[in-house]
């Protein structure tokens, strides 16, 4: 009897049906005798369920800990690329605005394509020793950090610099794709309690919000000097003042900012060394204390699902729809705060001495602010916890616009860190939610969770692209000076609604599609009791079709 059809028949009806079968191939001395020896026990052999396949599998803290690290470096790093890259292209490397929209935007686009080939490729992955997801983290992370270093170099040459950070900018991308789409996967793997996974994802994105302030801290405090006024001469407001100076002052001024132009370079390149080191280091630690396993209580069948069946599936289930659709949204808000954050500090409100420090302070917030959300949204609901904690960074962002002064920026700065702790946490917590939602609905289906997650990935990634290019088209249509110490007024106008308005226009549309998010958590509840009795009807089959096989 083959797999298929075994998986799909009911346990009570299994000698039944295993009886015929052996008489017709000529057996049935011999099962008779096997199903007399079975009526003299009183008790059915599959009530004894075997210690390896009991439910409740606790993760241990060390587990969670080191699955935890294994997320920092991606935070880290993309923490340094969301403040800085930026600012990066357009005051160090020194390509023009639509150079860099198109470096940013293309990164993104082609990272969020890179999402779903890579889950692809995973649902074709086999299970080795380590895994079928850890391979890919461990053999990419060499290759990234190689990426990484250079997409912060600047080239000795000039006209082939908007290619070097394409290309550079396009497979860093790629690689990190390949770590994050199954180490995101790799939630589902760690257990089958929900209650297990929540709490590895608390402790995923505690960890990932201090790799955020960690990479923010690195990268802020190590090049926060190439981004003062020390090259500007009397502090000129452009560099058209220099056309009006004398020839001895020009050489003077132009001798002082390559100088300060070779310290600028020299200090990004030290702070991407230092990102890169994380980067293996934390990998080390996630492969020697994260053991994948996948879930022996699901359904089976024969083969995983194919993938584009997986994709309809995916994108017909209206959970999934609605949660990606709602924080696709919220996400670009938050990206188009992060990555104005530096320009709009360094040119609109004057904070230019102090972005670095008003950064870190967002991010502690962010992260001591976790565990609070953890225990609200297991008190009130995560639904709940996605509406007061989401709306939190409003008003205070329009109020940095309006009150530019470095009190209010650091009030405004805590209260934002509560907000971007709640975008980080619930996402993520909420999408294995939605996972066993599909699994209940679609219950012959094995292999989505790739799915799931690269999908995610594909749409968050590809409206942070949108809205990073766009941003930086709207600078330089509003006159961005390469370069300067001071921006024309347009600048900082459209600095101030990027910070201000956008996000809150975008937040306010997340929130509105989140409230038609069908899984509350009676859902949610109702969800867990039936994947449970199905996992339970999984082992009582294996059992029983273990012992026929054994008379």
């Amino acid at each position: 009897m083959n797999t298929a059809v075994t998986s799909s028949v009911k346990p009570e009806s299994l000698s039944a049906v295993s009886v015929p079968a052996a008489m017709a191939k000529g057996e049935k001395a011999r099962v008779t005798s096997g199903d007399k020896l079975m009526m003299k026990h009183p008790e059915p052999a599959f009530t004894k369920v075997p210690p390896q396949t009991l439910l409740d599998q606790k993760l241990s803290v060390c587990s969670k800990l080191c699955f935890a690290i294994g997320g920092a470096p991606n935070q880290v790093a993309g923490s340094a690329t969301a403040f800085f890259l930026q600012i990066y292209l357009l005051d160090i490397a020194q390509i023009n605005p639509f150079q860099a929209s198109m470096v940013l935007f293309v990164g993104k686009a082609w990272g969020a394509v890179t999402d779903p080939i890579v889950g692809f490729f995973i649902t074709k992955s086999k299970w080795t020793k380590i895994g079928r997801l850890m391979p890919w983290m461990v053999g990419c992370t060499p290759f990234m950090v190689v990426s990484y270093f250079y997409l912060w170099f600047v080239p000795p040459f000039t006209n082939g610099r908007f290619m070097w950070y394409l290309g550079f900018y396009c497979l860093y991308q790629t690689l990190i794709t390949c770590f994050h789409v199954p180490y995101s996967a790799l939630t589902m793997f760690l257990s089958t309690d929900q209650r297990e996974r929540d709490s590895a994802t608390a402790y995923r994105m505690t960890v990932e919000v201090l790799g955020t302030l960690v990479g923010a801290a690195i990268q802020g405090q190590i090049v926060a000097s190439a981004h003062t006024l020390k090259h500007c001469p009397h502090r000129n407001l452009t560099a058209a003042h220099l056309t009006n100076s004398s020839g001895t002052e020009i050489i003077r001024s132009l001798a002082l900012s390559q100088d300060f132009l070779s310290h600028a370079k020299e200090v990004y390149m030290i702070a991407a060394g230092v990102i890169g080191g994380l980067f293996l280091v934390c990998t080390v630690v996630m492969f020697l204390g994260v053991k994948e396993r996948d879930d022996p209580y699901a359904p089976k069948t024969d083969k995983a699902i194919p993938f584009h069946k997986g994709f309809i599936l995916v994108m017909k289930h209206g959970s999934y729809l609605t949660l990606t659709a709602s924080f696709l949204f919220i996400s670009v808000a938050i990206q188009l705060i992060q990555s104005n954050f530096v320009l709009f500090c360094t040119y609109a409100v004057e904070l230019r001495d102090h972005f670095q420090n008003i950064v870190l302070t967002i991010l502690m917030s962010a992260a001591v602010s976790i565990p609070f959300w953890q225990w609200f949204l297991e008190k009130f609901g995560k639904k709940t916890a996605a509406f007061c904690g989401i709306t939190w960074i409003m008003p205070f962002t329009v109020m940095l616009v309006f009150i530019p002064n470095l009190i209010v920026a650091y009030v405004v700065a805590v209260s934002s860190g509560l907000s971007v702790a709640a975008s980080l946490l619930l996402p993520w917590s909420m999408l294995p939610d939605v996972v066993d939602d599909f699994r209940l609905a679609n219950r012959n289906s094995k292999g989505h969770e790739a799915i799931f997650y690269s999908l995610y990935a594909f749409f968050t990634k590809f409206a942070a692209g949108i809205s990073l290019g766009v941003s930086t088209l709207c600078l330089q249509f509003a006159g961005y000076d390469t370069g300067a110490c001071r921006q024309p007024l347009p600048v900082v106008y459209t600095l101030k609604l990027l910070i201000g308005a956008a996000p809150v226009a975008c937040i306010t549309t997340g929130l509105m599609i989140l409230v038609v998010y069908p899984i509350s958590e009676d859902v949610r509840l109702r969800n867990k009791v039936a994947l449970e009795e199905l996992r339970k009807q999984s082992i009582t089959c294996k059992t029983l079709r273990a012992d026929l096989s054994s008379v």
